[in-house]
């Protein structure tokens, strides 16, 4: 278990801020290595060509660490949109196939696939919220020979509803469908293993649970999909980009592994040294660990929830770091607005309250948030 961390945060006392699902606060590190990085571009006779491949390698290498790849299967892309349209580009859909979603999926892992189905004349599957809670089973029910891409989370990102992916990985290799992931409301809060799971594509955006800045992200190309179509044509990713005097030199040839697929100017001098630092904290704090620890306070809160009458998602059908608290009559009017005042911060998705904690959190956080749910669910004495 890892102790509150709030001191490496810049994050007000009377602030409760329960949201990381949403958005992470930047750590101090961060905000300062990024400050720092952005301040070279006043001086730009201090950068030197190989600034334009140190920090992105660095952070590559991370990544990598962070869900157990090799550093070369892994592309720099500057949101998860951008990682999903290279799987679409690259990943073979004949007319009459499917493509497997999940239910109020997030949209970006949505129409990137009704548009490859349109130009496929394909068919998109949608799997309904299963009643019972148990989305793995839900999915296996459907992943048959007719699924040509499978299109999935590791949690959903409304209440945390948590899919077995090995199972999924395993079935989806026993009827040859692509298996697709968006990670980002999970990596750096629950382990991942790329062998274990064996993605074709997996992309993570940056900016919540991995605590880095926003619009930098990291794309997983398996390898026997690395010799496929970059969405763009950039200079970094071809061979021989280091040598600056020779980029009349066309070259054909790009860059080993999953490079071909970084996105253009991805050596930002300001978001990747706060990428760096983030990634550096948590693999320092390490993901189990983390993960160990949301789990124990979300099912705090759940217990809470619990005893004031409210119906928080069960644990076994949960990622830990999330918790999906529903209303037995609803949402009562006017939630938002008071958890506002009270510098509560969670997010309403559906009819769901996401409280989504992280190692800034404190008791008196919690306090303030069961401060205003209680009254409202709970009739006074």
């Amino acid at each position: 278990m890892i102790p509150c961390q709030r001191h490496h945060f810049d994050i007000p006392d009377d602030v409760a801020y329960l949201n990381c699902a949403y958005m992470s606060p930047s750590l101090k590190a961060v905000t300062e290595a990024g400050i720092a990085g952005a301040r070279r571009k006043a001086t730009p006779w201090i950068v030197r060509p190989d600034d334009f491949f140190t920090e992105s390698e660095q952070a590559r290498s991370l990544f990598a660490r962070l869900v157990q790849a090799p550093a070369d299967d892994i592309a720099i892309v500057p949101a998860a949109s951008y990682g999903l349209a290279v799987a679409a580009r690259n990943l073979p859909i004949r007319r009459g196939d499917s493509i497997l979603i999940l239910a109020e999926q997030f949209p970006s892992n949505v129409y990137t696939w009704r548009a490859l189905a349109d130009a496929h004349d394909a068919e998109v599957i949608t799997v309904a919220r299963p009643a019972d809670g148990d989305w793995t089973g839900a999915i296996l029910r459907q992943l048959d020979q007719r699924v040509a891409i499978t299109a999935l989370p590791h949690c959903h990102w409304t209440d945390g509803g948590i899919i077995d992916l090995e199972a999924v990985g395993e079935r989806c290799r026993s009827v040859k469908s692509a298996l697709v992931l968006d990670i980002t409301q999970s990596i750096g809060a629950l382990p991942f293993d790329v062998a274990s799971i064996r993605p074709d594509v997996m992309v993570a955006g940056g900016y919540k649970w991995m605590m880095g800045p926003y619009s930098l992200g990291y794309l997983y190309v398996a390898p026997k999909h690395q010799q496929g179509q970059p969405l763009e044509q950039n200079w970094i990713a071809r061979e021989g980009s280091e040598n600056f005097a020779r980029l009349i030199d066309y070259q054909d040839g790009y860059q080993p592994g999953a490079r071909r697929f970084d996105v253009g100017e991805r050596s930002n001098f300001a978001l990747m040294p706060a990428s760096v630092a983030a990634l550096t904290q948590l693999l320092e704090w390490t993901v189990p660990a983390i993960a160990q620890t949301l789990a124990a306070k979300t099912e705090e809160i759940a217990d809470r929830a619990r005893a004031i009458g409210l119906a928080p998602m069960a644990a076994r059908c949960r990622a830990g770091h999330f918790l999906g608290v529903r209303f037995p009559d609803g949402v009562p009017p006017g939630l938002p607005e008071r958890l506002a005042d009270n510098k509560v911060y969670v997010s309403l998705r559906g009819d769901s309250l996401r409280v989504t904690p992280h190692l800034y959190n404190n008791d008196a956080d919690v306090d303030r948030l069961f401060s205003v749910l209680e009254p409202m669910v709970k009739p006074r004495s």
